[in-house]
């Protein structure tokens, strides 16, 4: 229901908006703010999105919950779809996102009516190296050689193939 509401209300609210910004600004200064909102905000969920990114690299390098970089940067991605879309109401609230207090309010209230089971996440050895546990092992092959011709069971192959 909440969605249908917002697929009605956003596009109602952005002609109204055009309409008035338009009718205030005229047309071209309007797109031409339309236009460079689309820019900006696209720089700039560029170098959030890097930041968070490391932090998610960090998590994981660590062995840490990814849950807050992960959260912040899906708002990063949806604020950036916002920016891209035009309108002033879209702008507006995509710009809002991309501050972080915000973000984390928007988290924090989200979060409240999530339930999260946990994670865990632990190296093998028992410490954290940095890259995969070597393993020293010796084997030995056991499976059986593969018959060349169904009268050859069981019989060493020629060795006319070998290399």
């Amino acid at each position: 229901m909440w969605l249908l509401l917002a697929f009605i209300a956003v596009p109602l609210i952005e002609i109204g908006l055009f309409i008035k910004v338009g009718g205030w600004l005229t047309l071209w200064p309007t797109l031409a703010i339309v236009f460079l909102t689309g820019l900006l905000g696209t720089y700039l969920v560029r170098l959030q999105g890097l930041k968070v990114l490391n932090e998610l690299r960090g998590s994981l390098r660590d062995m840490r919950d990814p849950l807050s970089p992960l959260a912040h940067g899906a708002m990063i991605l949806f604020a950036g779809t916002l920016l891209l879309t035009p309108g002033f109401f879209t702008d507006a609230v995509g710009f809002l996102l991309l501050i972080p207090a915000v973000r984390l309010a928007v988290i924090r209230f989200v979060g409240a009516r999530v339930k999260v089971s946990g994670f865990s996440a632990h190296a093998q050895s028992g410490h954290r190296t940095g890259r995969a546990d070597v393993v020293d092992a010796e084997f030995e092959d056991v499976t059986p050689p593969h018959p060349i011709a169904g009268d050859r069971i069981g019989k060493k192959p020629s060795g006319w193939t070998e290399h």
